[in-house]
């Protein structure tokens, strides 16, 4: 079984400007996704598909391999255009996001695990939420699965609703919550990622703004691998700056 790692990319974001290229740390946020998935045995291959040649050239410097692609909506159609073009004979893709730099290899190697040993079209990640304000912030999607590990929804709302107990009750006594937040890194089988892509936004989809919602709408089966903790998304300044002080933290503890 033949994996592809893609890394979509585009040069323009709205909190956090030309993000993927920040380099406080001395290197391009992007490199540390790129990095990762190389330590990935399961990924037989990895690539960056862009639409700009700035970040194509900032990773041919670092000696990653970028490929240009069109202008597209979402990330999920920049792969596919690659997977089309490029790797017609790849079974599965993994979806990796630039802005993850702290994703621990483990996980993708859970995540292609999870779609390797089920019978569905796609697998994502989710850990455990241990915040009653990520219960309630819209930005943060949970999502719930059935006694099989399959996605039943996903949503900006609190899911599962609770109708007897407010949400702070369950953070009290250190017990896991009942609440899954939905980690944002994807495997694809081929067919089902172009089949995917081809298909309209669902009333779902557009009503959550969450494109994973197209493939439950559409009667897919989505296979959730359930981490311990999964790394958080870079998509503000305040984020990119916790981000370089937590690499100043690690960089100082190798030196000492």
């Amino acid at each position: 079984m033949k994996i592809v790692g893609i890394i979509p990319a585009r040069l323009h974001s709205t909190r956090l400007p030309r993000k993927l290229l920040l380099k406080a740390t001395g290197k391009p946020l992007i490199q540390y996704v790129w990095e990762t998935a190389c330590q990935c045995p399961e990924l037989h291959d990895v690539v960056v598909a862009t639409d700009s040649q700035e970040i194509a050239d900032v990773v041919a410097a670092f000696g990653g391999r970028a490929e240009m692609t069109g202008e597209h909506n979402s990330g999920t159609d920049r792969i596919a255009e690659l997977t089309r073009r490029r790797f017609s004979d790849a079974d599965v893709i993994v979806n990796l996001q630039g802005d993850e730099p702290e994703l621990d290899p483990k996980v993708v190697a859970s995540l292609v695990h999870e779609l390797r040993s089920s019978n569905s079209q796609m697998a994502t990640v989710a850990s455990p939420i241990t915040s009653p304000d990520v219960v309630r912030d819209p930005s943060c999607v949970k999502v719930v699965t059935d006694v099989n590990g399959r996605a039943m929804y996903f949503s900006r709302s609190p899911i599962p609703f609770s109708r007897d107990q407010a949400i702070d009750a369950y953070f009290r006594d250190g017990e896991p919550s009942p609440w899954l937040l939905h980690v944002g890194l994807y495997a694809y089988r081929r067919d089902f990622l172009l089949k995917l892509t081809s298909m309209p936004p669902s009333p779902l989809e557009q009503m959550e703004k969450l494109e994973q919602l197209r493939a439950l709408q559409s009667g897919a089966s989505i296979a959730v691998s359930i981490v311990n903790h999964a790394a958080a998304g870079i998509d503000t300044p305040e984020d990119y700056a916790a981000f370089v002080q937590r690499q100043s933290q690690r960089q100082m503890r190798r030196v000492a």
